[in-house]
């Protein structure tokens, strides 16, 4: 595996490398039909951007992906990449929107419209059917279609989940106050869009698909990356408690199983 993102190499995605990453994603799904879609991992890679601790590529990527860790043989039952090759060029393209991502997280920006602000590569899923022909959108009928942004904050909070440890509450309650409010606007995002359609999200001339709550809750959750990522850079990783072994008393049984007291065998010195 490709060693870890250096965010100072960030380098912009087009859509055609977002295309190869569908591609690829694609494939590997021939194989292990719970493979997730872009977006999924998008916010996955979101979360653990913003981790409290740094993990590593080999680290997350089986848990996305299903795949097996760096020595491991695959899982009849997992995902697996077709060659070495094709392994290769998803964390190429993968190590390029981590670097976007995290420079854009880690820029001041004063508003959602900033050129340097953190853009999730989301889709509008019921806008496009909205945008079909009648005869089109017939072969979704009945379909239970993701709401907007939906898919991103399911693959944020899967990985929040997956290291509960990294997530758990600091011990400061304005830190804690903060941690719990940006996590809920995330998940409010994982909920169904049960308002009326109202606007096109990505398009100004596009079919009404999203309710402008739903739009608003998608700036939130934003915003609420933002401070994830500020809460952990500011607090700083977990400092491990060096827990002393107790010391026998003088005239305790010596911890070596001489059976003599302690002050007449090791605590002699």
């Amino acid at each position: 595996m490709k060693p870890d993102p250096d965010p100072a190499a960030a380098s912009f995605m087009e859509i055609e490398d977002f295309d190869e990453l569908d591609a690829i994603l694609d494939e590997l799904r021939s194989r292990y039909d719970e493979t997730p879609q872009w977006e999924f991992c998008e916010g996955f890679m979101a979360a653990v951007i913003c981790s409290r601790r740094t993990i590593p590529a080999a680290e997350y990527i089986p848990v996305l992906l299903a795949t097996p860790a760096d020595g491991e043989a695959p899982d009849a039952e997992g995902g697996s990449f077709a060659d070495e090759a094709q392994q290769q060029r998803f964390m190429a393209l993968w190590n390029r929107r981590w670097a976007e991502v995290a420079t854009a997280l880690d820029s001041k920006v004063e508003t959602l419209e900033d050129d340097e602000c953190y853009h999730p590569e989301v889709m509008d899923i019921r806008g496009a059917v909205a945008d079909m022909p009648p005869d089109e959108q017939a072969n979704f009928k009945g379909e239970d279609l993701p709401a907007f942004a939906q898919v991103w904050a399911l693959g944020f909070m899967f990985a929040v989940e997956s290291w509960p440890d990294e997530w758990a509450a600091p011990r400061d309650k304005d830190a804690a106050r903060w941690l719990d409010e940006a996590l809920e606007a995330v998940v409010a995002m994982t909920e169904d869009d049960t308002g009326k359609p109202e606007v096109s999200p990505l398009s100004e001339e596009g079919a009404p698909s999203t309710s402008i709550a739903r739009l608003n809750a998608f700036g939130e959750a934003i915003w609420a990356v933002y401070d994830l990522r500020e809460l952990w850079r500011t607090i700083g990783p977990k400092v491990e408690t060096v827990r002393a072994e107790a010391t026998p008393g003088r005239n305790d049984v010596c911890y070596c199983g001489s059976g003599k007291k302690y002050k007449k065998c090791h605590g002699a010195g």
